[in-house]
């Protein structure tokens, strides 16, 4: 009998050490897990504000430099994590307005140097220098137009031969290229002859659009767009003396709020590193 109650003893003191343990190990166990949403926790809260303190400048820039622009902005912020980038593209005129109305702008890059003078004679403008040069073309429709047209051609030959329905390009007033494309026709005496036919857009980007998709068979864009696109063949390189100079200017506005950031990147933009990128994509560095 006193055996009996011996084994018993040694049984309920067995359990209730394993239960003590158990109970040990819960404890432990909901330690670690707090221990671990407590980093996760505080993992987030870094993050947020590692990203609350990057510094963030807002570029308004030609529609026409839109694509090597975005593959620039990409490589800055993957090599200054505190600054973010954020890009506006427009036509040059119709960024020039919204500068002149107020907008919050850190850099401008605008296609021809008419309306960054116009920012520089009212004093808006920290620093500004020429950036990029390009070349303007007329471009077809690979389905409408005979790719076999001589690119020696004069330009009022080539429109006999095509005899378009629709010439697409931008509005002259508000588009640089628009702009060039007029002055070209004027020099040529060919302005006043074809101007039912014309066909205006908002940017140079939509010109080409018009020509890809078949709704005007001929477009005047730069260079680099044109090169930027499989749908259209380039059937006329347009003379340069017959247009002004096609100068892409870079400024930082006075009223930036993060003027290092913006000088940071304004002199990225300049870098001759990015010589080889913006040879890519049509451009030539400006002298």
């Amino acid at each position: 009998m006193k055996k009996s109650l011996g084994r018993n003893k040694l049984i309920i003191v067995c359990a209730m050490l394993l239960i003590i343990m158990l109970a040990g190990c819960s404890v432990s166990n909901s330690q670690v897990i707090d221990t671990n949403l407590d980093s996760a926790s505080n993992d987030a809260k870094i993050s947020k504000q590692a990203a609350s303190q990057k510094k963030e400048i807002v570029v308004s820039a030609a529609a026409s430099i839109s694509v090597v622009m975005d593959n620039i902005i990409a490589q800055f912020e993957a090599e200054h994590a505190d600054i973010a980038v954020e890009v506006n593209y427009g036509s040059s005129g119709t960024l020039q307005k919204q500068i002149e109305q107020g907008a919050p702008v850190d850099l401008f890059v605008s296609a021809a140097t008419k309306q960054m003078n116009a920012l520089e004679e009212q004093g808006l403008l920290e620093a500004m220098l020429p950036l990029l040069n390009n070349e303007i073309v007329i471009v077809g429709n690979r389905e409408l137009v005979d790719v076999a047209l001589a690119e020696s051609a004069t330009i009022a030959l080539l429109l006999k031969q095509v005899n378009p329905t629709f010439i697409a390009m931008g509005e002259p007033d508000s588009v640089p290229a628009g702009q060039y494309a007029k002055q070209v026709l004027q020099h040529e005496q060919l302005w006043d002859v074809w101007t039912k036919h014309y066909v205006y857009a908002k940017d140079v980007r939509q010109v080409l659009t018009y020509v890809e998709q078949g709704n005007a068979e001929l477009g005047f864009v730069y260079l680099s767009d044109a090169m930027s696109s499989n749908k259209v063949n380039i059937i006329h390189h347009i003379d340069s003396a017959t247009h002004d100079p096609i100068t892409y200017p870079i400024a930082i506005l006075k009223s930036s709020k993060q003027m290092d950031a913006a000088q940071l990147f304004f002199d990225y933009l300049l870098h001759e590193d990015r010589t080889v990128l913006y040879e890519q994509y049509g451009f030539k560095r400006a002298e």
